[in-house]
């Protein structure tokens, strides 16, 4: 473990000890290797490692407590390993760590170990118990249900990256807990862990966005409340501006599409380019009915993106078009399917994904590394970008809402950059990618 996790490693002094970081910070390798640890240390003690959804055990809390016994170099057959229920379970002892989500109140209860009293209690990605559960009472619950029957040496551990919002719930959690005697905090970055660790390609990775994007950076790499931007694209600027060449040639195009009955409806469109690897804009249909003074049919929009797509495929020749449309727009879905069913190209209908908050961090992301481009000929799109924001008083609740005006042409690129994630993301420096 690196140098500044030595001092908390055997610390019985602190109850609550808080572990934040920024990206690659190997708090997660320290709390393993703690955990680990602990249940071959102490015949009388046993672990809880708690995520706040069930579903996201596996792959990360569960793995990264193996990969512990590897740092360790504790043969694995001195445990007893067990996926259903996830339990790794010192043999000598019987000392277990047990695994579990906190998606209900019932969850936690019956792991109470009367044999081998819960000792150390970690919670993993610690801002969705503040996101999606009941913050700090939850944690106090947390706390209660598993420090019985401990008449000393009952810690717990929580682990988070922290929010860019220094209202965000979790980070004014931290500062209360900061001014507890029996907690201490400690934070770490990258630069804290030696190269050889890391591998000179994450350091790039740390570079390249320092260069692009200092506050971003500053953030994600070095894990600072930076604070939030009402301009949520304020990255966005005349280098993302960039005509499509005109002799490209596009195996695919990608369409967001947004829609609206009283307000605009609109289609972005993008190529896929997998030799250059970007995602430059092509071309944009935007339509408000509300502004023109006559409301189109589901059925006429089918027929206003057939021609769309008519003009891009004659233009890029591309075989095949990808369209992401707004997930409540029924009636549109089924009109543009019947419309496209003798083509000379295919069209693959998607519903997009609408996770908001996702979505504008890997736009963000196509943006800060200049995958994504812009059109000029996309321009409610580039008016957007200019005034895309938070609502003001959200950011001051803690929480980012998009103020929802005049985003019609930001919906629709977002469905489009989700819907491309796949390929778009293998693009990113390596440490992008796996992040989101």
């Amino acid at each position: 473990m690196i140098p500044k996790y030595l001092p908390i490693f055997n610390d019985k002094k602190h109850k609550h000890i808080i572990l934040t970081s920024g990206r690659a910070g190997t708090k997660s390798s320290f709390a393993a290797i703690k955990t680990d640890y602990q249940i071959v240390a102490d015949p009388h003690s046993s672990v809880v490692v708690l995520r706040k959804h069930h579903n996201k055990l596996r792959k990360t809390v569960y793995k990264e407590m193996l990969r512990g016994l590897n740092r360790l170099q504790i043969p694995k057959n001195r445990f007893h390993i067990t996926k259903s229920p996830m339990e790794i379970t010192y043999k000598k002892y019987k000392t277990t760590i047990y695994f579990s989500g906190s998606d209900g109140i019932d969850d936690t209860k019956g792991i109470i170990d009367e044999e081998k009293p819960i000792k150390l209690v970690v919670l993993d990605e610690l801002t969705e118990f503040f996101d999606d559960g009941d913050g700090a009472d939850e944690l106090a619950n947390i706390e209660a249900t598993f420090v019985r029957g401990n008449k000393a040496g009952f810690q717990m551990i929580y682990l988070y990256n922290p929010p860019k919002n220094p209202n965000a719930p979790v980070n004014l959690w931290c500062k209360e807990m900061e001014k507890r005697p029996d907690c201490i905090h400690v934070h770490t970055d990258y630069r804290d862990v030696p190269v050889d660790w890391l591998g000179q390609d994450l350091i790039d990775s740390a570079e390249i966005m320092k260069q692009t994007d200092i506050k971003m950076y500053r953030w994600t790499w070095l894990g600072e409340a930076v604070g939030v931007d009402e301009l949520i694209y304020y990255m966005f600027s005349d280098r993302h501006r960039q005509k499509a060449e005109a002799d490209r040639r596009y195996d695919r195009i990608y369409i967001g599409g947004d829609y609206g009955q009283q307000n605009a409806t609109t289609f972005q469109a993008f190529g896929l380019d997998t030799y250059r690897k970007k995602f430059p804009g092509l071309a944009e249909y935007y339509y408000s009915g509300r502004e023109s003074g006559k409301q189109k049919s589901p059925s006429e929009y089918a027929a206003d993106l057939v021609d769309f797509m008519d003009e891009l495929h004659k233009q890029y020749e591309n075989r095949v078009f990808y369209i992401f449309l707004d997930p409540s727009a029924k009636g549109l879905a089924e009109e543009i399917r019947r419309a496209t069913r003798n083509l000379d190209y295919t069209v693959f209908m998607r519903d997009a994904e609408n996770e908001v908050a996702l979505g504008i961090s890997r736009v963000q992301k196509a943006l800060v590394f200049e995958i994504m481009s812009i059109s000029p000929h996309q321009e409610k799109a580039i008016e957007e970008f200019g005034t895309y924001e938070y609502d003001k008083k959200s950011i001051e609740k803690g929480k980012e809402v998009p103020i929802k005006e005049k985003d019609h042409a930001m919906d629709a690129i977002r469905y489009a950059v989700m819907g491309a994630w796949d390929r778009i993301k293998y693009w990113l420096p390596i440490e992008e990618a796996e992040e989101v």
